[in-house]
């Protein structure tokens, strides 16, 4: 007859416990047990019973299989498996000793396993020389993960029409309250300290999705529309993923949370409906957020979808940036040569609308090649709602072909033959300007003159080619 041993998992169980926002308090009280018996399981200090992993299925609509999994043999194995490493070689380390410190301390075990993934990458992309150049990047999710989006200029067919689909049979439904009610999911709007830091969670027990009560009504809207796309339209967006088979399984979970941002928007801003009000009311992103009930950045954001086939609109591209330069966001649907890697161009009005937070800023862009394009740009926040919330501002732009731009309400008479330009590089490092005050690096491939008894008004001067 087998041995029957203790079951142990602990941190199966607060992982969980974290998935669904739960506190320890509301999770004793899920399953009729007290929070200092939840806080015992989770550290392994207690086996888990039959009971309570029926309890756990059938509060939480759970597998067993997936519940009852022997964690602590499997941080053994992964614990003996990094303590394999020649860095470790001259310990002795019992295998009985690292079975106990798995089954004992899976949170120690848990810390030793993510530092070394992170010493692992970094060994590997030191080896590769990677991290001193462009290259550094070339396979980090994030970067693959806009690659993807890029390529596909922001534009998702199947996932915008369903999306399309889904809005229609919300606005017939009365609304998303009603389309949820009908499918047997309650929504809720509970303060903060309720939600557990969740801007917005989906709690499977009572089938209720619960959104924090001091987020504005867009952001409202579009938490509940995530909801439903996560949900309603999960086929859609797993479709899309599994046939791009990406390299690493992190950028497949970038995409999928970025589609269905992407579906989301679609089902705030349906296609037919918003290309038809952007191209009538010139692009005019106030306008067009008091018409849906969306923020700034979110018809920012959906200006760059507009490439249904023989529904184009006005191509544009979209970035958002904070006040140190970071990139947070980058969505080309104009073909606009945005860096990726370096800083942008600090004579681009981007960089300079944080001076008047709240205001539209238009610009003409030169690039060295000649090429023009139109840009608007303003600040936005994100985290107001209520006292003590740390409020973050950015800025964001959208930029469009100059050729493009006299559709635009921010673009009047002949501007468009007769305005000044802003002559910008792409980068420092690419742009062959010679006479840019704003320079902060020589551009590759030019010598820097030596001159010990002149000044020039710009950074640096160069020498003839």
């Amino acid at each position: 007859m087998a041995e029957s041993r203790p079951l142990y998992i602990g941190p199966r169980l607060r992982r969980l416990r974290r998935e669904l926002g739960l506190t320890q308090q509301a999770m004793a009280d899920d399953l009729e047990i007290s929070p200092s018996y939840v806080a015992l399981l989770e550290r392994n200090q207690r086996p888990v019973t039959a009971d309570m992993l029926l309890r756990l299925a059938r509060t939480y609509r759970l597998d067993m299989a997936q519940i009852a999994g022997d964690d602590g043999a499997d941080y053994a194995r992964r614990v003996s498996d990094v303590l394999r490493d020649p860095l470790f070689a001259d310990i002795d380390l019992p295998s009985l000793e690292i079975a106990d410190l798995a089954m004992s301390f899976p949170g120690v075990s848990e810390a030793l396993l993510r530092l070394h993934g992170a010493y692992t990458r970094e060994s590997q992309a030191l080896a590769e020389q990677r991290a001193s150049g462009p290259a550094a990047e070339e396979n980090e999710p994030v970067r693959e993960a806009q690659r993807f989006l890029g390529a596909s200029r922001n534009y998702f067919h199947a996932i915008d029409l369903r999306a399309e689909e889904l809005s229609g049979e919300i606005e017939r439904s009365g609304g998303a309250a009603a389309w949820l009610g009908a499918r047997g999911v309650r929504l809720r709007f509970l303060p903060p300290d309720v939600m557990v830091d969740s801007l917005r969670r989906f709690d499977r027990h009572n089938q209720q999705l619960l959104i924090d009560d001091t987020l504005s009504a867009s952001s409202r809207a579009f938490q509940i529309a995530t909801h439903i796309a996560h949900t309603a339209m999960r086929a859609d967006i797993v479709a899309v993923v599994r046939a791009a088979a990406f390299a690493q399984p992190i950028t497949a979970t970038l995409v999928r949370r970025a589609l269905a941002g992407y579906a989301a928007a679609a089902i705030v801003m349906p296609y037919g409906k918003f290309a038809q009000a952007a191209g009538a009311r010139g692009y005019d992103i106030e306008a067009l957020c008091g018409l849906f009930g969306t923020s700034f950045e979110q018809v920012a954001h959906r200006l760059t979808t507009l490439h249904r086939p023989g529904e184009e609109r006005v191509p544009f591209f979209f970035l958002r940036v904070d006040e140190a330069g970071n990139v947070s966001k980058r969505l080309d649907g104009a073909g606009f040569p945005f860096a990726a890697h370096g800083g942008g161009c600090p004579l681009w009005s981007v960089h300079q609308v944080f001076r008047s937070p709240g205001e539209v800023r238009t610009q003409w862009l030169e690039l060295p090649d000649g090429q023009r394009f139109f840009s608007i740009a303003r600040t936005v926040v994100s985290g107001e709602g209520r006292h003590g919330r740390t409020k973050v501002t950015r800025a964001v732009a959208l930029a469009c072909a100059a050729e493009e731009a006299a559709k635009l309400v921010y673009v009047s008479g002949r501007e468009a033959e007769n305005a000044a330009v802003t002559p910008i590089g792409v980068t420092c490092r690419l742009c062959q300007r010679a006479d840019c005050a704003a320079r902060s690096v020589p551009p590759i491939g030019r010598d820097v003159l030596a001159d010990d008894y002149r000044r020039a008004a710009q950074p640096y001067s160069f020498a003839e080619s």
